[in-house]
C-alpha cells in the first residue's frame, strides 16, 4: 500500500490509531477545533485524536441536548461521543472558537458530572483569542497552562518541558511536511485532488505525530509516481469540512479544489511554532502560535478574511471562488462580498447548505462544459 492510499484509509478510519494506542495501555484525548494546543496532550503522552462529526447519520441524541438551530456538526459530534463511536476517551479538550463548540462543551460537562453513566470523559475547554495584542498574548499564555495543569491532574504526571519541546518539534514537522504537500495540488498539473489533500490532512489530526510525519514524507518521496489531476481550479472558502462528501462532489462535477482556507485544510498547518532557542519562551511561542493562527471565519474580521483568501487564491493559480456556507454557520456569510471583490475571480455563494451536502446547480457556471451534474 502507498503511503496516499494509507493515510486515505486512515482518514477514512479515523479510530484505527486511537485503538492501537489505547489497546497498548496509553491514554487517548479527544479535541474539538484547530484552537487546541495538540503539543500539551503529546507530551503529556495522549494521542490527540481530532473528532469528527458523520453527515450520513441521525443526530438526534445530539439534537436532543443541543437544539437542532445548532450547526450539524457539534450536534453530530455530541450523538457520536453519547454512542462511544470514537472508541475509548480518556478526556475530551474543546476549543472555544465557536458558539457551536462552546455549547458542545457546555453539554458534555453537565452530562459528565450529572450522569456518569453515560461515559463521556472528562472536558476541558481551551478559550484562545486572536486579537493582535500583547494582552491577548498573556491571556492565552494563561489559557495554556491551564490546559497544561490540568493534563497533568488527568495523567498524574508532570508535563516536563523537555517533553513539551520535543512534542512541539514533532508537530512542527508535520506543520512543514503538510505544507510541501499542499504544493502537489498546486502545481499544473496537480498531482492530488483536494478531495485526496483533505484525507492527508485529516489522517494526520488522528496519528501519533511522529507516525504522520513518516507518513508524508513517504507520499512526498512518491510525489512524481502520482498521476495528474485536471479541472477548473476553484479556491474554496465558508464553513470548514471535517467530511470529504462536498469536496468529492464538487471534484466529481469537474472542479478542482486547489486550496481553501478552512481549519481541516490549509488553515491547519500554515503557520508553526519555531521554538525559541531559550527553553523559558516556549509556551509563549506556543501562544503567540495559537493567537496568531488563522484567520478563520467566526474569528477573524472581514478585512482579515479577504485579504487572507486573495493571496492564498493566488498562490494556488485559482480560477474562480466558491465560497460554501452550512446551514446554521452563519459567519462565513458575511465575508463573501470582500473575498470576490478582493480576489477578482468569478464567484459563487452556495448558501445554507446541508452538512455534507452541496447544490451543483449554483455552480453549473464553474463547471466545465460537459461535466456530470
Amino acid at each position: 500500500m502507498g503511503a496516499l492510499d494509507e493515510l486515505t484509509a486512515l482518514a477514512a478510519d479515523r479510530t484505527a490509531a486511537a485503538r492501537e494506542w489505547a489497546a497498548a495501555g496509553r491514554p487517548v484525548a479527544g479535541y474539538v477545533g484547530a484552537d487546541v494546543p495538540v503539543e500539551v496532550l503529546t507530551a503529556a503522552g495522549f494521542l490527540p485524536v481530532r473528532l469528527t462529526g458523520d453527515p450520513d447519520a441521525p443526530s438526534d441524541p445530539g439534537d436532543r441536548y443541543l437544539g437542532r438551530g445548532l450547526d450539524p456538526v457539534a450536534r453530530s459530534v455530541l450523538t457520536r461521543l453519547l454512542d462511544g463511536a470514537y472508541g475509548r476517551l480518556d478526556a475530551l479538550v474543546v476549543s472555544h472558537d465557536c458558539e457551536a463548540s462552546l455549547r458542545l462543551f457546555y453539554a458534555v460537562r453537565e452530562l459528565h458530572r450529572t450522569d456518569p453513566g453515560i461515559g463521556l470523559p472528562p472536558a476541558h475547554l481551551v478559550d484562545v483569542l486572536h486579537l493582535p495584542h500583547r494582552t491577548t498574548t498573556r491571556y492565552v499564555l494563561a489559557k495554556i497552562r491551564q490546559l497544561r495543569a490540568q493534563v497533568e491532574r488527568w495523567s498524574g504526571a508532570a508535563v516536563t518541558d523537555d517533553a513539551l519541546a520535543t512534542a512541539v518539534a514533532t508537530h512542527d514537522r508535520v506543520r512543514a511536511l503538510l505544507g510541501r504537500v499542499a504544493a502537489l495540488r498546486r502545481s499544473r498539473p496537480a498531482r492530488l485532488t483536494g478531495t485526496q489533500a483533505l484525507a492527508v490532512v485529516a489522517a494526520t489530526t488522528a496519528l501519533p505525530p511522529d507516525r504522520a510525519a513518516e507518513l508524508l514524507e513517504a507520499l512526498l518521496a512518491e510525489a512524481d509516481a502520482l498521476p495528474e489531476h485536471g479541472g477548473t481550479r476553484v479556491f474554496l472558502t465558508g464553513s470548514s469540512h471535517d467530511h470529504p462528501a462536498v469536496y468529492a462532489a464538487l471534484e466529481g462535477a469537474g472542479l478542482l479544489v486547489v486550496g481553501e482556507d478552512h481549519d481541516w485544510g490549509d488553515l491547519l498547518h500554515h503557520r508553526r511554532v519555531d521554538p525559541p532557542a531559550d527553553p523559558a519562551l516556549l509556551e509563549l511561542a506556543l501562544a503567540e502560535r495559537y493567537q496568531h493562527n488563522g484567520p478563520a471565519a467566526a474569528a477573524a474580521s472581514i478585512r482579515q478574511r479577504a485579504a487572507h483568501t486573495a493571496a492564498a487564491a493566488a498562490a494556488c493559480g485559482a480560477e474562480a471562488l466558491v465560497s460554501y456556507v452550512r446551514v446554521h454557520d452563519d459567519a462565513p456569510r458575511w465575508d463573501f462580498p470582500a473575498q470576490r471583490a478582493t480576489t477578482g475571480l468569478p464567484a459563487v455563494l452556495v448558501d445554507h447548505q446541508p452538512y455534507g451536502r452541496v447544490d451543483l446547480d449554483a455552480l453549473a457556471g464553474l463547471r466545465p462544459r460537459g461535466a456530470a451534474a
